[in-house]
């Protein structure tokens, strides 16, 4: 039998699918991105770093689904803390707003991601840099992409500092003061 008292499965969800799609994407910015830059050949270089990208994609998308599955079920396991406890409500909104910000650059960048793959083999000088050679509608994506391979780390990472707010604010001495500053106001 299931053990109700505790939201170990749904905060390993959150917590997991969290981690995956902030290191994965820092990883891919800083490690890939920047591997891709080194292979001798232009034409090569785009092909390298979508060849990884499109390994990631799927272990992305399941990370960022169980972390979307576990943040709902701790969302709805504590509904009454969202409007008992001072702050709690604050800090789930700017998670929200976070998570789907985090959660459309992530789309986004695929998109252009798609672009570049379409392209075929164009010569570049790295991932996310055109060089002269690079033709225009590859180049206008990578200058995207350049931008949004920081702000998807800088987002994710803003999310796991937000739940370790949350976290905090489950401590008996936080729900206390959060429950009587509540009722004080």
């Amino acid at each position: 039998m299931a053990d109700t008292s505790t939201n170990t499965v749904a905060r390993a969800m959150n917590d997991v699918g969290m981690a995956a799609w902030f290191g994965g994407s820092l990883m891919g910015a800083i490690g890939l991105n920047g591997a891709a830059a080194v292979a001798d050949a232009p034409s090569q270089r785009a092909k390298v770093a979508n060849a990884g990208w499109a390994r990631w994609t799927p272990a992305n998308l399941a990370a960022i689904a169980a972390y979307t599955v576990g943040a709902l079920q701790l969302t709805r396991v504590n509904k009454d803390r969202l409007t008992a406890q001072k702050g709690v409500a604050a800090a789930a909104g700017v998670k929200t707003v976070l998570s789907g910000l985090a959660m459309g650059a992530t789309a986004y960048s695929r998109v252009l991601g798609q672009k570049v793959m379409d392209a075929g083999a164009p010569s570049v000088e790295g991932a996310t840099e055109p060089n002269a050679a690079t033709p225009p509608e590859v180049a206008a994506a990578q200058r995207q992409l350049k931008m949004l391979q920081w702000a998807i780390p800088a987002l994710t990472g803003a999310m796991i500092v937000i739940d370790s707010r949350m976290s905090e604010q489950q401590r008996p001495n936080q729900v206390a003061r959060g429950l009587l500053s509540r009722i004080a106001t």
